[in-house]
């Protein structure tokens, strides 16, 4: 009896984490973002071979605060975040 409570416990923790947080691949680097409301969509997510405007342009990854990640990590000036940032705010503002 234990050994199924332990195991559901463990299979709800899982799941919880999945609906709730997105796991970004960064390199060698593996990172969490809240996401904005729970969902099964970008889950999991590797930047590996992608540009940072593909990136960024993930309505869902941006609203989760990608490109911050993407600076504090150091793959992504400042600069180039604002740009972007600016660019697919008027796209989604149309």
């Amino acid at each position: 009896m234990l050994k199924k409570f332990f195991f559901l416990a463990i299979t709800s923790a899982c799941i919880y984490g999945m609906l709730y947080y997105h796991v970004i691949f960064v390199g060698g680097t593996v990172s969490f973002l809240d996401k904005t409301s729970p969902s099964m969509n970008y889950t999991f997510f590797s930047t590996h071979g992608k540009s940072n405007r593909s990136i960024v342009s993930i309505k869902v990854l941006r609203d989760a605060g990608i490109a911050d990640l993407l600076v504090r990590l150091g793959k992504m000036s400042e600069g180039e975040k604002a740009a972007l940032m600016d660019e697919f705010s008027e796209v989604n503002g149309r």
